[in-house]
């Protein structure tokens, strides 16, 4: 996971002890749980006191003992597979297919397995812990159970079908976390105390456990209705057991209308679920926990170590995350580390911490704008792949001057961020009805020369003009957008009357059918879009580091080294801000998903475009806001000198 050299130390000195904290704090926070969830499956309404008075002697005995040990090595498992399978970029599947394709991947077939044993790890101790008719696998049959013989053993299929419902449970909560993303770990705006972020999530965590049980012991339920004569039949087999034909099968519908079972299912898959959850949370609180980084050091063994080598270096995405949260703080709130950002190096005398650090933001900032000039691209031409040479002569003189000025600060370095997956651009929004106009801004340098003819006013002198051209011709035009206002506002023709709906068929109100199937495709652009901006958590890091340290540099930096590449900042930014626009005019990119209340998931990642056009906004103001009309005394373009002009009258 962390094959790269120089993290080494941040692993052995920062990671591992961080998921050893939490792992610990998981530990020592499993008795007062397993306390509650021994009264909760021993609770009687009839004697509560004197149940509360046998759970406490309950749970000094042998048995519970020794079920707490393993409940702690399950923890300590749990702990050790958050490790290994986290992630600070979430996977986001662009179709059905990508995510079946996760599902059965060989690693989280691995992942899967160890989360069954463990559920019927924990399923044994919750058995138990309940007692009664739940304790034991087998019990001495009768000689009216249908054997034989009085020495023959009978399955208890109370205690089996509790061992099946963890192993089940354990299951499912393995796949919901790779349909809702649960080893993803979000870094959080508003910085807390962990114990602050534990408290107030704690009720949250509490809520999605007892309902995710809740909706794995109805689908068990009706599983083992169908299907649980299988694994009882091989258990038999296996164990050489027998069936008590004189009470009801548990998969029949007398048996599993038993509310206690019922009740006792659920209890269980709850314990089971909020253990590891409390784990997982736990492990996210720590591990995004703010990590300091110096930005120089006086010994050269420890340089490695600094904001800027970590910056630029090749490094694991944790640790790349982390010094960018570092940046974004220390740009805002640490006058005494700014002073070392903006300061020289002696000798010589050369900024080498601003110029490393402007370096790294700008090229993530750059890796940005192309992937959404590649994403609108392929969208204009309806999914289409252009051609190497096409893409290579329609560069445009905005984009020339852009690179011209930002070559220095911007030069080819291996990327440490994800790249946008293939499956953005393979199945786009091909034959998915665009549900908003969008009008192609042809003053962009963005703006094809194709598209500027396709929009152009007809020529005078044209032989074409004012007459109907063939239909054989317009077949060959690409149709970009299928709303008659675009054509409007284009300056085409208007759509004729006979294309025009009528009252009655706008009225009319679609199929279930039509509308499922519409929701269908209106899912993939909204994936592509998503998995467009999964990592743009270090995008908006470096535009708040970058606004900040311009904002400090006009009091603070006393040599001047900032003010040097202040073009090169604001033609990157709104060069990016331009393309996200662009990016916003989409039907499918303006709709905020909806956020799923039910699962730990966290989907922070599904509106990360809209915060970072909130923030890239914020820092363009926060610079014209500083510096006002002395930016007008920097060379740029004219396009770009336009677009500035209007945050500085605060227009944007």
């Amino acid at each position: 996971m962390f094959s790269a050299e120089q993290s080494c130390w941040f692993v052995r000195k920062v990671i591992c002890w961080r998921a050893v904290a939490s792992i610990a704090w998981a530990v020592l926070l499993l008795p007062p749980i397993t306390a509650v969830f021994v009264i909760l499956s021993r609770f009687s309404l009839l004697h509560p006191i004197q149940t509360v008075s046998e759970c406490l002697t309950f749970l000094t005995s042998a048995s519970v003992i020794f079920s707490f040990i393993l409940l702690c090595g399950v923890i300590i498992m749990v702990g050790f597979l958050n490790l290994e399978y986290y992630t600070v970029i979430p996977t986001i599947a662009c179709s059905k297919i990508a995510l079946l394709g996760q599902l059965l991947h060989p690693r989280h077939f691995v992942n899967s397995l160890a989360h069954c044993i463990m559920g019927i790890i924990v399923a044994w101790c919750c058995a138990i812990t309940i007692g009664g008719r739940y304790e034991a696998v087998a019990y001495p049959c009768t000689p009216g159970d249908g054997a034989d013989s009085s020495h023959q053993m009978c399955l208890n299929e109370y205690h089996f079908i509790l061992l099946l419902a963890g192993a089940f449970v354990g299951l499912s909560h393995s796949m919901l976390g790779v349909i809702y993303n649960m080893n993803y770990v979000p870094f959080h705006t508003v910085q807390q105390y962990k114990y602050l972020r534990f408290k107030g999530s704690l009720p949250m965590l509490v809520k999605c456990s007892a309902t995710q049980a809740l909706y794995s012991v109805r689908n068990y339920i009706v599983l083992y209705f169908f299907l649980g004569y299988i694994p009882k039949a091989w258990i038999c087999k296996t164990l050489n057991l027998h069936l008590n034909s004189s009470v009801h099968p548990l998969d029949s519908i007398a048996g599993l209308l038993d509310l206690n079972l019922l009740y006792q299912l659920w209890v269980s898959a709850g314990f089971l679920l909020l253990t590891w959850h409390v784990t997982l949370l736990l492990f996210r609180i720590f591990v995004t926990e703010v990590y300091s980084f110096a930005v120089q050091s006086s010994f050269t063994e420890d340089a490695h170590q600094c904001l800027p080598k970590v910056l630029t270096g090749k490094q694991s995405m944790i640790l790349k995350f982390l010094a960018l949260q570092d940046l974004a703080l220390l740009s805002q709130h640490s006058p005494l580390r700014r002073v070392e950002v903006f300061s020289l190096s002696q000798p010589g005398g050369h900024p080498h911490n601003w110029n490393a650090i402007s370096k790294e933001c700008l090229s993530l900032l750059s890796d940005l704008t192309q992937r959404l000039i590649a994403y609108h691209d392929t969208v204009a031409t309806n999914g289409r792949a252009k051609s190497l040479s096409t893409g290579s002569e329609r560069k445009t003189s905005s984009e020339t001057s852009v690179t011209s000025g930002t070559d220095d600060l911007m030069s080819p370095r291996p990327t440490f961020l994800m790249k946008t997956p293939a499956s953005v651009f393979a199945r786009s929004i091909v034959g998915s009805p665009l549900t908003a106009p969008f009008t192609p801004d042809l003053d962009s340098p963005f703006a094809s020369p194709a598209l500027r003819r396709l929009t152009a006013p007809p020529d005078p002198f044209s032989p074409w003009s004012g007459t109907v051209q063939s239909p054989h011709i317009m077949r060959r035009v690409p149709k970009l957008w299928s709303t008659s206002t675009d054509s409007q506002v284009n300056g085409s023709p208007p759509a004729s009357p006979a294309s025009v709906p009528s009252p009655k068929q706008e009225q009319s109100k679609p199929s279930l059918l039509a509308q499922f199937l519409q929701n269908r495709k209106e899912q993939l652009p909204e994936a592509s879009s998503q998995a467009l901006f999964a990592d743009s958590q270090a995008h908006i890091w470096a535009l708040e580091g970058l606004s900040y340290l311009v904002q400090a540099s006009f009091s603070e930096d006393q040599f001047g080294v900032v003010q040097t590449a202040l073009p090169s900042i604001l033609s990157c930014m709104l060069v990016l801000q331009e393309a996200v626009d662009r990016h916003f005019k989409l039907p499918h990119a303006s709709s905020k998903p909806v956020r799923s209340a039910s699962s730990l998931g966290d989907s922070t990642h599904k509106t990360l475009r809209f915060a970072l056009r909130a923030t890239l906004k914020t820092a363009i103001y926060r610079i014209t806001t500083t510096f006002g009309n002395h930016l007008n005394a920097i060379q740029m373009s004219a396009e770009h000198r336009k677009r500035l002009q209007q945050f500085l009258e605060n227009k944007e």
